[in-house]
């Protein structure tokens, strides 16, 4: 089947603009992230996504209300990281890391007393982009409106803590509010994300574009630029590639992830050759 004949269906429209929003606001976000070392974030939200999935689809809602049910989970999750992280004197990863095993262990209890494993709970675990319907796109369309709004308003307050958290907190920058809005974004981005994906590999899409960009970037705003690029680009790669080679579109899409870190990577390192 030609690539023309492919896009003419809808669920494929779909998935390509659902997918391109959020992997676009990953990539934007996970420049952040990955330079404040908190890339794992998103690999602990997810697993706290993985058992408030478990909740929801245990108590039997309907595939919308999973969603919606998880953003408060995730919220309060996210805000329990950034709290561990000030106040139980312990680094991110050591928080990410309490908060994710209890989230994967309360999912893995849920899912043993709702009688296992079934296919809704896989189909979040390893991501469906292709069954992304009109209301997930319109949710996709107005969390990228919103986070692209926070980024842009809050950006130079950003980039400060981004690089020197000290520094910018003696230059009068509130980081514990910035530091809040970060991690809620994120968290938000996260939740939406598990569609696309899935919850067991969201992590890719936050960090394999930024590492990516930050391979060949030459400044700051060119990073986020290149990132956002590159994870359109993947998502697009991975959905067609998935839909010609009947894979799944998940899968696919990290893989073109990698692909693109390779190739950039390799060229950074043969740039001083020439």
């Amino acid at each position: 089947m030609a690539f023309a004949d492919i896009l003419q269906y809808g669920f494929i429209q779909r998935a390509l603009v659902a997918g391109s929003l959020i992997a676009a606001l990953c990539a934007v976000l996970g420049v952040f992230l990955v330079l404040r070392r908190l890339s794992l974030i998103g690999d602990g939200l997810a697993h706290v996504t993985f058992g408030s999935v478990a909740l929801a689809l245990f108590l039997r809602v309907s595939p919308l209300y999973v969603t919606v049910a998880s953003i408060p989970l995730v919220l309060l999750s996210s805000l329990g990281i950034l709290r561990l992280t000030d106040k139980a004197r312990m680094y991110g990863d050591a928080a990410i890391g309490i908060v994710s095993s209890l989230g994967i262990a309360g999912g893995v209890i849920l899912a043993s007393v709702a009688g296992g494993f079934n296919v809704d709970l896989f189909s979040y675990l390893f991501g469906n982009i292709l069954a992304i319907g009109p209301v997930d796109l319109v949710i996709a369309g107005v969390l990228f409106l919103f986070v692209i709004l926070v980024v842009t308003l809050f950006y130079h307050e950003l980039f400060a803590i981004t690089f020197d958290e000290e520094l910018a907190e003696s230059s009068g920058i509130r980081t514990a509010a910035i530091n809040t809005v970060l991690v809620l974004v994120t968290a938000l981005t996260v939740v939406l994300a598990m569609k696309v994906v899935g919850i067991m590999l969201v992590s890719a899409l936050l960090i394999l574009p930024a590492v990516s960009a930050l391979q060949v970037a030459r400044g700051f705003r060119t990073a986020i630029l290149l990132a956002a690029a590159f994870a359109v680009t993947a998502v697009i790669a991975g959905i067609l590639g998935s839909v010609a080679l009947n894979l799944p579109a998940g899968g696919s899409i990290v893989v073109a992830n990698f692909i693109l870190f390779a190739v950039t990577f390799a060229w950074r390192k043969a740039r001083p050759l020439f």
